[in-house]
């Protein structure tokens, strides 16, 4: 299935980039970064099904176990590393390309009650990191 080998990519990286990390079941086991990510998968799953509310369910799980609040309407790459994840916020339009790090307290978060686009993208292989608070402002992350 694609979706397991999708998480087990996700766990390799992390274990990769993560000198704290010895081995893959531990990132599986005990990463809050990993946890929220197969949260997200599913919430995210059944938010493209319209099943909006057992979506935010899931995230809202998610998030108490995890510290790690992530909308299931965000769009999320592969290989997202989320290391000391406590107090990070990703908004519902906002989008993070492949191979990006995330650490603790960053904000993806929006501006107003518009209904488009109202979150930050994050291209490829970029870093956020301490306290970023990123509004959309019509521009990607370089």
């Amino acid at each position: 299935m694609k979706w397991i080998q999708e998480l087990y990519e996700d766990a390799k990286n992390i274990q990769e980039k993560d000198p704290a990390c010895p081995n893959v079941l531990q990132t599986i086991l005990l990463y809050p970064g990993f946890h929220i990510l197969v949260f997200h998968r599913i919430a995210h799953f059944l938010y493209l099904h319209h099943r909006f509310f057992l979506a935010r369910l899931i995230s809202q799980l998610g998030r108490f176990l995890t510290g790690i609040e992530i909308h299931p309407g965000a769009k999320i790459g592969r290989r997202l590393l989320i290391d000391h994840g406590m107090g990070i916020v990703i908004g519902e339009t906002a989008t993070i390309g492949d191979d990006c790090t995330i650490y603790h307290g960053v904000t993806l978060g929006g501006t107003g009650k518009d209904k488009h686009k109202r979150h930050p993208d994050i291209r490829k292989s970029c870093y956020a990191w301490l306290w970023s608070q990123n509004f959309r402002t019509n521009s990607y992350w370089r």
